[in-house]
């Protein structure tokens, strides 16, 4: 008889973001004459650079010609757009990569997702608390979290590492009588916290996977927005070659939220039970992957044209300045806030004893403002509350004038 994947029965509820759709859509309903404003979802608000836009044009005009027409295209991506990202992203941060490290996809939320496929399914899994519910719930589908505790509100088979206020929201390294894990999730600049990594910190936890034999997932969307003398790419760290697969996106760095292109690298030299895990990957792509499209490759390039990045950087620091406006008012309010300085998210500590939903539901009501319950996250997120800096400046800015009302 047929079986349905029972591990999909495991996962409580629905994913987060839908849950908060739900939300909104009924009180939109109950209430159509508020004009709502949204800082919780991470899409962006500006329309994609006039390079981007100009080259895709020209990529859709090669479409319209026998002789400039593009079919299936390597899976792998196009050797314009790794060369690209290989000689313009990574070189001017002293780091070397082959164009072959390099496999395009359709966005990083389908690589962290996907990348499970390639490993062990009873593989002992490490992630931060707080948490992007993407990492988590991927490996609840494919067995390797166990069972849901609803009494603690984590997977029996996970390994949490706490990021609170004390310790900057960076996890402390497992000391050497503590589990040692097989895949450790690193998310830095940090969803949801907006926490950012120092070099040595990266590094110690670079040296502890060379120890224990364990893979780094570094998810490194976000990195367009660091302001500090912070690493950018985990491969600034000498060894993580040897350890770590990175995963960067265009939709923060670029606006590619609707057009959906990200890139996954894994070293050559990163090999476990003596395969070359980019070689498995590989495969893993050239099965189940058709490639991110023409069009959506060549806009890639664009951004990493020197016009394009002019323009990108214009974009990214204006979400920035919401970052800012939004930091110095919740200051300004007597409220305890965290990020923003080198990420687009802020997490805010919910005032009042209220709980994280408590305040999702004090926002929308009073303010009609939408932000994202810290406990979506994991039980760490609890008292916390995410906004982010992608809305436009002038929702931003009267966002902040209802807050000042109600606090």
């Amino acid at each position: 008889m047929l079986k349905i994947n029972e591990n999909y029965m495991k996962l409580p509820g629905s994913y987060l973001f839908s849950d908060i759709a739900r939300k909104v859509a009924a009180f939109s309903a109950a209430h159509p004459d508020r004009k709502i404003i949204r800082l919780g979802i991470g899409d962006v608000t500006q329309p994609l650079a006039p390079s981007v836009i100009a080259a895709l044009h020209r990529a859709v005009d090669d479409q319209a010609s026998a002789a400039t027409f593009h079919g299936y295209g390597p899976e792998q991506g196009y050797d314009f757009l790794r060369r690209q990202i290989a000689e313009t992203h990574y070189l001017r941060r002293g780091v070397k990569l082959e164009p072959d490290e390099i496999f395009v996809g359709d966005g990083a939320k389908s690589d962290t997702g996907n990348i499970g496929d390639i490993f062990d399914p009873n593989a002992v899994v490490a992630v931060c608390d707080p948490v992007y519910p993407v990492y988590v719930d991927t490996n609840a589908m494919s067995g390797r979290a166990g069972n849901y505790q609803p009494s603690s509100g984590r997977w029996d088979r996970l390994i949490y590492l706490p990021c609170t206020a004390e310790n900057q929201f960076c996890p402390e390294i497992p000391g050497p009588s503590a589990p040692a894990p097989d895949l450790i999730y690193l998310c830095y600049p940090n969803n949801p916290t907006g926490a950012a990594i120092t070099a040595q910190a990266l590094r110690g936890w670079v040296d502890y996977a060379r120890r224990v034999g364990a893979v780094i997932l570094y998810d490194a969307a976000y990195e367009a927005y660091i302001t500090e003398d912070l690493p950018h790419s985990i491969f600034e760290v000498d060894g993580a070659r040897e350890c770590a697969i990175e995963f960067c996106s265009f939709s923060k760095l670029a606006g590619f939220t609707g057009m959906r292109l990200g890139y996954t690298v894994i070293p050559k030299e990163l090999v476990v039970g003596g395969v070359k895990l980019s070689t498995l990957w590989n495969r893993r792509q050239t099965t189940k992957f058709n490639g991110a499209s023409y069009v959506t490759q060549r806009a890639g390039e664009a951004v990493f044209s020197e016009r394009g990045q002019e323009e990108i950087r214009q974009t990214i620091a204006y979400y920035q300045e919401n970052a800012r406006v939004i930091r110095a008012g919740l200051l300004q309010m007597g409220l305890t806030v965290y990020g923003g300085t080198n990420a687009p998210y802020l997490w805010l500590k919910t005032p009042n004893v209220l709980s994280s939903w408590g305040l999702f539901d004090y926002l929308l009501e009073k303010a009609n403002v939408v932000g994202t319950p810290g406990s979506g996250f994991g039980p760490c997120g609890e008292g916390y509350f995410r906004l982010t800096a992608f809305g436009t400046h002038e929702n931003t800015r009267l966002a902040m004038e209802r807050l000042q009302n109600i606090f």
